[in-house]
């Protein structure tokens, strides 16, 4: 029996479309991933812990805030910045969500919102990968409804005084800095403001969550304020009078990510199912030579190249001024989902082989779980949607 070249992942060409800076991005960061995360990864996931010391390869790839300009910031296009999240996933969602906190989740809103001094401060050594940021907004409480926030800030002569609880932090126990969304004033207040808290301060707390199935080479914590006095100067100016505006137009540019990131996860699950599928050898044939499990990849490569033209588009629009809400939700939402599939598919093509860690689909499967959820749950992604297309909110 004659067996073919397979055809490239990327049937539509969607690499033609890339600039060569951004082609070039690509290769980089994916030769990374190769070189240097991927023979860690196991060992990592195994042990519940993040790879620390690849931060600062990172910084020098210019991954973390990638698309902002100065202070040490690469200034790339979104597309490029999408190629690398892309790679990164393609290696681990722990690894994309690293990048994603670090750049889109604190780097943005310093830079978006923060003063000259705050910049200069915080920006280069963030870029460097010298320091490392996490985004508290979720708490215990509110998850998808983020105003019902109860976390606390009250000015006390050159202070605000913050307490409150965040849930679900990612690099919440590595970080140097924590971007907090707090309310400012007392019981009743509304007025949402972005507070940098730093590491060291006295009654700021961050414990590891434990038993995670999902996301395991991450590190993902809890952070407790009390009582915690934040000068004046770490408070970003420019949040006041934006209310939930300000920390939503971070999370778009996380999500932005990961709808790029979901497909290089798929990718991975895909390209691991169909080497097995030439190799092993059943009924004295590769089981890849079997209808259903061509019929299997067939339906997994599909998603891939409809979710890679999607994320293309959503990084044209992003470059050519800023995509909607809309557009972003739809695509994490349907790039999240299709990975999600892609991964049980080749997870079952794998059959007994692939609920080991020697082949990366159950790892991805895994992760992806916590990705469907985060950033937007993929049920308040389809509120967001319906209200978009039928005018009428079903959140109420």
């Amino acid at each position: 029996m004659k067996i073919a070249t397979p055809a490239p992942v990327d049937l539509f060409q969607v690499q033609d479309r890339l600039s060569d800076e951004e082609r070039l991005v690509r290769r980089a960061v994916g030769r990374f991933v190769d070189e240097r995360f991927l023979p860690l990864v196991q060992r990592h996931f195994r042990a519940g812990t993040f790879p620390l010391e690849l931060v600062p390869e990172m910084g020098a790839l210019g991954i973390f805030g990638m698309t902002l300009e100065g202070y040490g910031c690469a200034g790339a296009s979104a597309i490029a910045y999408g190629a690398a999240m892309q790679e990164l996933e393609r290696g681990d969602s722990a690894l994309r969500s690293f990048a994603s906190v670090q750049g889109a989740l604190c780097m943005y809103p310093i830079h978006a919102y923060g003063s000259e001094a705050q910049r200069a401060r915080f920006l280069p050594p963030m870029a460097r990968g010298e320091l490392i940021g996490c985004f508290g907004l979720t708490e215990p409480d509110f998850g998808s409804d983020p105003g019902g926030l109860r976390t606390r800030a009250v000015r006390d002569g050159d202070a605000y005084v913050l307490d409150g609880a965040k849930a679900w932090i990612t690099n919440g126990s590595l970080a140097d800095v924590a971007v907090i969304w707090a309310k400012v004033g007392g019981p009743d207040a509304r007025a949402i403001r972005g507070f940098l808290v730093e590491k060291g301060t006295p009654g700021f707390t961050a414990r590891d969550v434990e038993g995670k199935l999902s996301l395991r080479a991450s590190v993902t914590s809890e952070l407790h304020l009390d009582g915690v006095r934040v000068p004046a100067e770490n408070v970003l100016p420019g949040t006041e009078g934006l209310g939930l505006r300000a920390p939503l137009s971070c999370l778009s540019k996380a999500r932005y990510g990961i709808a790029w990131g979901a497909v290089g996860a798929a990718i991975a699950c895909f390209e691991s199912a169909r080497a097995y599928a030439r190799e092993r050898i059943q009924f004295a044939r590769p089981i890849a030579s079997f209808q259903l499990v061509q019929e299997k990849l067939v339906d997994v490569w599909e998603g891939i190249v409809k979710g890679q033209l999607l994320a293309l588009r959503l990084g044209e629009l992003e470059d050519q001024g800023g995509a909607t809400a809309a557009q972003i939700s739809m695509a994490k939402r349907a790039n999240v989902r299709m990975a999600r599939d892609a991964a049980r598919t080749c997870r079952e093509i794998l059959g007994a082989a692939g609920i080991v860690d020697d082949h990366p689909p159950m790892r991805h499967m895994a992760n992806l779980e916590s990705v469907y959820t985060y950033e937007g749950t993929h049920d308040v992604h389809t509120l967001a949607l319906g209200r978009a297309a039928t005018g009428i909110d079903a959140f109420t």
